[in-house]
């Protein structure tokens, strides 16, 4: 049974989280977990979450075994930058771009 998790306008680069998410995919929800304990990039910590809180959405569908799950599909999207202004010299002005991704998660169950 599937279980999806999604986390929308993340401040995240998704051109950077898209290296952590490749990690993961295919893996074992728990061998999935352990490498991004150990990952330095700070977009672990919320891919982690996020595949946390996908286990709780199969727990709460009513997967009898939360160890036979793993990452099915887990893909990052971009989504719309932030954008702000910094002053220059001679009256100029510089952007600063801060760019927000999407990320979504499906986890299954092997059988």
């Amino acid at each position: 049974m599937e279980s999806k998790a999604k986390l929308s306008s993340a401040r995240l680069s998704a051109r950077k989280t898209r290296l952590v998410v490749d990690m993961v995919r295919g893996k074992a929800i728990q061998e999935a977990l352990t490498i991004l304990r150990f990952s330095p990039q700070s977009s672990a910590k919320i891919v982690a979450k996020l595949l946390s809180s996908a286990v709780a959405n199969a727990e709460q569908k009513g997967v009898t075994d939360v160890d036979r799950l793993y990452v099915k599909t887990i893909f990052v999207d971009g989504g719309p930058a932030l954008k702000r202004f910094l002053p220059r010299a001679m009256g100029r002005a510089s952007k600063i771009r801060k760019p927000t991704s999407h990320i979504s998660v499906v986890l299954d169950e092997r059988k």
